[in-house]
C-alpha cells in the first residue's frame, strides 16, 4: 500500500505543477487488489491545455476584496465562501491569482461565446481601438452598418431593423417600450420564473423574489410557467396556454401591449418552456393586440445546438427579439431586432443611445458572429452538449439527489432535490457540492428560486474532454456526500 500512496501522491503533485495540465489516470500497470480502492479516490484532473498564464504581481484576494466592500455596493454577491481573484482567461479556462486553472462551465453568466480572449475577437477590438473608440451615431461609421447587416442576416421573417444598446436589460426596457408604442395597450405579459433584467422596469418582468424590490411594477402579469419538471400541468402546453387566455380574458381589457419569455429560462435554472407554448401564446397575443417578444439574451447565437435562436426551438418567428450576453464575448453589448413596421413607431421621437453599437463593440460583435460561423459553433454545441447530457443523465440513475437533467446544447440545468417525489429543493447539499466542484477546479452556476439548479453554460468551445472532467468531478463531489 506504501508503494500505491506514493504513486497517487506523485500524480497529484505532478498534476499540480505548471509543467502538467492532463487528466490524470493510473496507469494499468499498478496492479495490485488495493489499487482499486485507491483510483477510486483519485480526484479527476483538468484535461491537457497547451497555454501559460502569464505571472500576476498585482493586489491579492484579501486586498480587493476589502476594497470591493469599501467602495462597491453592498448589494453585489460574490461566489463560493472564499472568493475566486479571477487574472486571466483562455478559451473555456480560467485562472487565479497562483496560476491556477479552473474550467468555466458558466462563461461570466453566459457571456462569453466563443472563448475567453478568442483571437479573432481581440484583433478585431485591437484594430479598431487604434483608430477610432467612440464617435456616437451622429455620424456615420462601417462598423455599425456592417455589424447590423450581418445580424439581420441571422434573423428569420421580416426582422431587419436593428437597434444596439449595452446589456439585456437594455434591450428589455426597449422592446417593452416599443410593444406599448405599436400597439397603443400598457399590459404586459411574462412568466412566472423569468428574468428580464434589473432596471426599475425590468425588475417589473422579472418574477423571481430574490431579484426584485418592493416598487410599483406597473402593468405587468406574470402567468403559470410552462415547467414540463415542477409546473402544475407537466409539459402539457395546451392547459399553460389557457391560462394566458383565462389572464386577457378576465385580468385585462381584453387588449394587451405584448408578452415576453425566455425560450429556457437562464436564471431561473435552465427550464426549457412545455413543448408547442409558444406557438399558442403567441397566436393568443396578436389576437388581443400585443407583440410577441423572444428573450434570447441567454439562448441565442448557437448555443442550443439545435437551433441559432431559442425561439426557434418552439417554431415559432417573434416580432421583438432582445439579445445580449454571447452577441459581444464579454464586451458591453446588446441588441433588439424587430420588423420595420414596429420600427417606425420610434420614429415620432428622438431614440438614442450613446453607447449602442459604438465602433469598438461593433467590431467585436461582427468578429463574433464570424467565429461562430467559422467554427462551426452550433453545431459544436449540439454535438459536446448531446454528450454532456448523456453523461448527466448517467449520473442521474447513480445518484437519487439529482432530480432532473434538463437543456439543450451548451445551456444545461442540473436539479438537485432531498427526495424526487416532492421535489424538495436540497439547498444545503447544492451549497456544500458547489464549494467541492471549485475545489475540483470547476466553476458552475446556480439558479432557480431556491438555487438548487447547476447551470452550466460554458463558452462554446467547451469539448467533450471537458464534459466528462465536469461530469467525473460532479460525480466524485457527490460520492463524498
Amino acid at each position: 500500500m506504501a508503494f500505491q500512496r506514493q504513486i497517487l501522491k506523485n500524480a497529484l503533485r505532478e498534476a499540480n505543477s505548471k509543467a502538467f495540465n492532463g487528466r490524470y489516470r493510473f496507469s494499468s500497470s499498478v496492479h495490485s487488489a488495493s489499487s482499486a480502492t485507491a483510483a477510486a479516490d483519485l480526484k479527476p484532473l483538468l484535461p491537457p491545455f497547451d497555454y501559460e498564464p502569464k505571472p500576476y504581481n498585482g493586489p491579492l484576494t484579501d486586498e480587493i476584496f476589502q476594497k470591493r466592500k469599501k467602495f462597491l455596493g453592498p448589494s453585489l454577491f460574490h461566489y463560493y465562501q472564499k472568493p475566486l481573484n479571477i487574472v486571466e482567461g483562455k478559451m473555456q479556462y480560467l485562472f487565479d491569482e497562483n496560476g491556477r486553472r479552473y474550467l468555466d462551465a458558466f462563461a461570466g453568466i453566459v457571456t462569453v461565446s466563443c472563448g475567453h480572449c478568442h483571437p479573432d475577437v481581440l484583433a478585431a477590438v485591437n484594430e479598431q481601438n487604434k483608430l477610432l473608440q467612440h464617435a456616437t451615431t451622429i455620424y456615420l461609421h462601417h462598423a455599425i452598418a456592417d455589424f447590423a447587416e450581418a445580424l439581420a442576416a441571422k434573423m428569420p421573417g421580416n426582422l431587419k431593423v436593428v437597434y444596439f444598446v449595452n446589456s439585456g436589460t437594455e434591450a428589455n426596457e426597449l422592446a417593452m417600450l416599443m410593444a406599448r408604442l405599436y400597439s397603443g395597450n400598457l399590459g404586459m405579459i411574462a412568466l412566472r420564473n423569468a428574468y428580464h433584467g434589473g432596471s426599475s422596469n425590468t425588475i417589473g418582468l422579472t418574477a423571481l423574489n430574490t431579484w426584485k424590490y418592493p416598487i410599483p411594477q406597473g402593468e405587468i402579469h406574470h402567468v403559470v410557467n410552462p415547467d414540463p419538471y415542477r409546473g402544475v400541468f407537466g409539459s402539457d402546453a395546451t392547459s399553460y396556454v389557457k391560462d394566458v387566455q383565462d389572464h386577457i380574458d378576465y385580468g385585462t381589457s381584453g387588449r394587451v401591449a405584448g408578452f415576453i419569455a425566455e425560450t429556457i429560462q437562464g436564471v431561473g435554472g435552465a427550464v426549457e418552456l412545455a413543448p408547442g407554448y409558444l406557438k399558442h401564446v403567441y397566436d393568443i397575443v396578436r389576437k388581443a393586440g400585443g407583440v410577441c417578444i423572444a428573450d434570447e439574451v441567454q439562448t441565442g447565437f448557437g448555443r442550443t445546438g439545435s437551433h441559432y435562436w431559442g425561439f426557434e426551438t418552439q417554431g415559432v418567428i417573434p416580432d421583438i427579439v432582445t439579445m445580449a450576453k454571447g452577441i459581444g464575448n464579454g464586451l458591453p453589448l446588446g441588441a433588439v431586432v424587430t420588423t420595420p413596421e414596429i420600427a417606425s413607431t420610434m420614429a415620432q421621437k428622438i431614440q438614442f443611445n450613446t453607447f449602442g453599437g459604438n465602433p469598438v463593440c461593433s467590431a467585436g460583435g461582427l468578429a463574433v458572429l464570424r467565429v461562430i460561423d467559422k467554427e462551426r459553433r452550433q453545431a459544436h454545441c449540439a454535438d459536446v452538449g448531446s454528450h454532456l447530457l448523456k453523461r448527466l443523465r448517467s449520473l442521474q440513475e447513480k445518484y437519487e439527489i439529482i432530480g432532473d437533467v434538463r437543456g439543450r446544447g451548451l445551456m444545461v440545468g442540473v436539479e438537485l432535490v432531498t427526495d424526487r417525489k416532492d421535489k424538495t429543493p436540497a439547498k444545503t447539499e447544492t451549497a456544500v457540492l458547489f464549494e467541492k466542484l471549485r475545489e475540483l477546479g470547476v466553476l458552475v452556476g446556480k439558479g432557480g428560486l431556491h438555487g438548487n439548479v447547476f447551470r452550466i453554460k460554458p463558452p462554446m468551445c467547451f469539448t467533450k474532454d471537458d464534459a466528462d472532467f465536469l461530469v467525473d468531478a460532479l460525480d466524485y463531489a457527490m460520492s463524498k456526500l
